[in-house]
């Protein structure tokens, strides 16, 4: 049986923000050489993303075959919305509240939308960001129309809304992917919009497939979704775009990296605090913290107030070969996340060769047995770590080789193996 899927994305490479694009990559690739055919819709196509594996529909390409006569008929119909407004992605209640005062449901009465028009998404994560998911499902509906599949599959929550429209319309089984939750981006202090998308994406499930059992969990406690209908299935890395680099250092000192948003999720001011640390006892050594996000900006006033600048380099988002370019300039590579459903950047780091250090809360250290764990929040024990591995050569070969040898085990033929099963058993 070799099962067609319409999938739903938000991104996919080469133009990505995170792990999220990369994973889909991956398991598109590793589906592909199990048989299974992929349609791969996604807002914003650029036309230069690799469709070997994968037929990559444009969203924006599509006229949503639909038209309404007021704004309430359009919310009605798409119900499993709560709530039409702009929203950016970690926007606070304060903000979110006056958003929604100058919402779509502000419109004025009777206005007639017609969805004959196609709708160019930005396919970005900007201020029109709620309105773009609404938007999405509705196309999502007109291609579950069109489209031959036996199975939905869509990727975290702003795709939830689309995968449930396309069940909608075809009857067909919907498998949702959670590749993070409202928790690990915002901590306790939940946006319940996204929440509640979220929790009616995995409720309209007849799978949710997560990237860990510490995702698993928070599925199963925080969502209340059954645990019989939740499967872990672990990423992985790619070995198919990756090949060894040799880099110019330029510079005499070890370097120690941290790759990722600068955002409350990935830890980065307790990266700072240990590399503080380090500093005193190892002054032969310079820190990257490679990424952009909001914490930017009061990441770079604490490396000022702690007097490490001249030590503490900031790179903005990196992608693509000079993510690899990164790693090969690295000796010693820290994940030192709050929460981590998963996290690849380790594995990537492990593939290069370089000592890897993660968080004890991150969903990779379930599968990693050969990369150093910490508490993000034990500074002290992150600073002993990455001290460890610069003063002692022979530890961190040990590391390296043996993370290497590990990763190399960790395939996306693996995890698409598991998805097939996956889909052919709701297929029946």
């Amino acid at each position: 049986m070799k099962p067609r899927v319409l999938m739903f994305g938000w991104e996919f490479p080469p133009h990505i923000a995170g792990g999220l694009g990369t994973a889909c990559l991956g398991l598109t690739r590793g589906l592909a050489k199990q048989g299974v055919e992929v349609l791969f819709v996604m807002p914003k196509a650029s036309g230069d993303e690799d469709q070997r594996s994968a037929k990559i529909i444009n969203a924006s390409d599509v006229e949503a075959l639909y038209e309404f006569n007021t704004m309430d008929e359009y919310w009605n119909n798409i119900n499993f919305l709560e709530i039409g407004s702009n929203l950016r992605p970690y926007m606070d209640p304060e903000t979110f509240e006056n958003e929604v005062n100058t919402s779509v449901r502000g419109e004025k009465e009777g206005q007639k939308i017609s969805w004959k028009n196609k709708y160019q998404f930005s396919g970005k994560y900007g201020a029109n960001l709620y309105e773009e998911v609404a938007r999405y499902a509705l196309v999502a509906a007109t291609i579950a129309q069109q489209q031959e599949f036996d199975v939905i599959h869509a990727h975290d929550w702003l795709t939830y809304a689309a995968g449930i429209a396309a069940k909608k319309v075809s009857g067909k089984k919907l498998v949702v992917h959670v590749h993070a939750t409202e928790f690990d981006r915002s901590g306790e202090n939940v946006n319940s919009i996204v929440y509640n998308l979220e929790r009616q994406g995995m409720m309209a499930a007849d799978t949710v497939v997560t990237v860990s059992n510490l995702t698993r969990n928070i599925v199963i406690n925080r969502y209340g979704i059954d645990p019989s209908k939740v499967v872990t299935v672990h990423n992985a890395v790619d070995f198919q775009s990756y090949s060894s680099m040799e880099v110019d250092r330029g510079v005499p000192e070890k370097i120690v990296t941290f790759l990722g948003r600068i955002t409350f999720q990935k830890g980065p001011e307790y990266f700072i605090e240990a590399a503080a640390k380090v500093l005193k006892r190892f002054p032969n050594v310079r820190f990257v913290m490679a990424g952009s996000g909001d914490m930017m900006n009061s990441s770079i006033r604490r490396v000022a107030q702690l007097k490490i600048a001249t030590k503490f380099h900031f790179t903005g988002f990196l992608r693509g070969a000079n993510v690899q370019k990164m790693f090969a300039h690295s000796d010693v590579y820290v994940m030192p996340s709050v929460s981590e459903p998963f996290g690849i950047s380790p594995l990537e780091a492990m593939r290069s060769g370089v000592p890897t250090i993660i968080s004890k809360q991150s969903g990779v250290a379930e599968v990693l047995k050969h990369a150093i764990k910490v508490d993000y929040w034990d500074v002290d024990a992150m600073a002993d770590a990455i001290y460890g591995l610069l003063a002692y050569p022979a530890l961190a070969q040990f590391a390296g080789k043996n993370g290497l040898d590990e990763v190399n085990t960790l395939k996306w033929e693996n995890a698409a193996f598991k998805l097939k099963g996956i889909y052919e058993n709701l297929i029946g």
